[in-house]
């Protein structure tokens, strides 16, 4: 897989926030580089493929169907499963080793995944405000 720098999961897990998660997998210098373009059916082809769906149901377990795998922030929809270094149609083609490992995976939603790619941190899930007794202003 191609990566300036291989984040893991088993050092993903050492940090407990949501922020410092994504802290971590943000692409830094790399948002826009192109993955895919024209060869999107490769990645079509792999993530159709019997072995991608049983690994990504083991990872959506793994991480309890929470955003980033952080325990607050269960995920009400369709769940994504990104690969923590960014992956290459070479990496498809070649068979890498690394585009099935759970070391690499982590579940996560559109609006986070597109906030690790994209930068817009504003995208990343709140953390929730306690209500109390006689509140009268809404969040």
């Amino acid at each position: 897989m191609t990566s300036t720098r291989i984040r893991t999961y088993s050092e993903l897990i050492r940090l407990r926030t949501i922020e410092d998660r994504y802290n971590y997998l943000q692409l830094r210098g790399v948002v826009a580089q192109e993955t895919f373009g024209f060869d999107r059916f490769i990645s079509q082809a792999f993530y159709h493929s019997r072995e991608w769906k049983r690994l990504r149901h083991q990872i959506i377990l793994r991480d309890n169907g929470c955003d980033l795998g952080v325990d607050d922030y269960l995920i009400h929809g369709h769940i994504l499963i990104h690969h923590m270094n960014p992956m290459m149609p070479v990496d498809i083609t070649r068979g890498e080793a690394g585009i099935l490992d759970p070391e690499y995976l982590i579940t996560t939603t559109l609006r986070t995944h597109n906030a690790i790619h994209y930068g817009d941190r504003s995208q990343l899930p709140r953390e929730l405000v306690p209500r109390r007794a006689g509140d009268t202003k809404l969040w």
